[in-house]
């Protein structure tokens, strides 16, 4: 059903965390928004909360099939459950906002296919990058086949782990529980710091960047959590920082690759400066060069705004129009990319599961030992599920050969 702007937007909310709990704040300060949460589907109605218990419920169908409700708003974990609410929605009639990254990145084909079908609307400008409009600037700015390459810190999570640890000495452990009691982390620490997180953040941004759908399978991605002194030590010498960063880029191009890896970031780099829990876009272009967005990628209110800036625009009948993969020849995806990556190891075992194409550099000392060297990035996802692992720490140095 499209909304006319005249009528007011009764919004159905499933979840009442961290976001969920920022958005109805921001919504009571904001009154153009126009827009109310009549009702929340939450999974404990028994857990202490600040509103009134008759705005609660478990049952997801009092939200599904109350005809009042116009627009679902989704902001739980689950990705399973949220597939499930998003999907009933559309076929209910009822446009959805979003913020399950997860989900998106795994259903986005059908979810796209039902909107056409049912004329309802999916936003979902939230689930990526919290505060930066990214989505809807590749949709509607950068809608032409200009677009080279999308480079960034997408996870505010480890960003913030990774500034204590190189500004104030703390221990990863620290870092990390210090994060998740801001409520920075998601409910699985490993979502976010083992890149999963950044990971299906960039499929969605791929999608709307460059027209092509990647199977979360088919994308290599490797965090922080290994993560050591010694790694700290190497790029302090070398005057670099360690960041968490997402990379999609054009090859050759009629093709493009992905990946997800720590980055060995130089003090000329837009990114270096990205700080706490703070996301950083560098979009690339064939004419205009290189072009950078900065906000809050994590947090309640940050999120929350995005999530409201996803209402609004849904209340003026936005949609996303799926430019790139409707009216462009969608380019093919690719791991057969060579990366230059520094391996930081303690056992040669270890390295010899590194199928390196040439190695440039080679340390051996007392406390541990790293190589630099080139590998292709279909040899790192052939291992993936072995590299966590292993006694090991890979950091990419930003070099690539397309």
């Amino acid at each position: 059903m499209e909304t006319d702007k005249k009528n007011k937007l009764v919004i159905g909310l499933f979840g009442f965390g961290t976001v969920g709990q920022g958005l109805y704040k921001v919504l009571q300060d904001v009154q153009t928004a126009d827009a109310s949460i009549k009702s929340i589907c939450i999974k404990q109605k028994e857990k202490p909360r600040s509103l009134d218990s008759s705005i609660f419920t478990l049952n997801a169908d009092d939200l599904l099939n109350d005809p009042e409700i116009n627009l679902i708003v989704e902001l739980i974990d689950d990705a399973e459950a949220a597939y499930q609410i998003v999907k009933t929605a559309l076929l209910n009639g009822k446009s959805v906002v979003s913020g399950n990254k997860n989900m998106l990145a795994h259903h986005l084909q059908e979810l796209i296919d039902i909107q056409r079908e049912t004329g309802e609307a999916l936003l979902y400008d939230a689930s990526a990058c919290g505060s930066i409009p990214v989505i809807r600037n590749l949709e509607e700015y950068y809608d032409n086949d200009l677009l080279q390459s999308i480079t960034g810190i997408l996870n505010g999570s480890s960003n913030f782990i990774l500034t204590r640890i190189f500004q104030e000495g703390w221990t990863y452990d620290e870092a990390l529980k210090h994060a998740q009691k801001l409520g920075f982390a998601e409910s699985n620490p490993s979502f976010d710091v083992d890149g999963f997180d950044s990971m299906f953040k960039l499929i969605i941004l791929a999608l709307h960047g460059f027209g092509t759908l990647v199977d979360p399978e088919e994308v290599f991605h490797y965090g922080i959590s290994n993560v050591s002194e010694y790694d700290i030590r190497y790029a302090r010498e070398k005057s670099k920082k360690i960041k968490l960063v997402a990379q999609v880029c054009k090859v050759n191009g009629k093709k493009f690759s992905m990946f997800v890896l720590p980055k060995l970031v130089s003090s000329d780099e837009y990114i270096y400066t990205v700080e706490e829990e703070y996301n950083g876009v560098i979009i690339e272009g064939q004419f205009y060069d290189k072009q950078f967005m900065f906000g809050k990628g994590a947090g309640a209110f940050p999120t929350g705004s995005a999530v409201l800036s996803d209402i609004t625009a849904r209340k003026h009948n936005y949609r996303y129009e799926y430019k790139k993969l409707n009216f462009f020849a969608s380019p093919l995806y690719t791991r057969d990319v060579e990366i230059e990556v520094y391996v930081r190891y303690h056992d040669l075992v270890d390295l010899s599961h590194f199928d390196f194409e040439s190695v440039s550099e080679k340390y051996t000392g007392p406390e541990y030992n790293y190589v630099i060297g080139k590998i292709k990035v279909d040899n790192l996802h052939k291992m993936k599920n072995m590299i966590r692992k292993l006694n090991v720490f890979v950091a990419w140095t930003g070099k690539i050969d397309q």
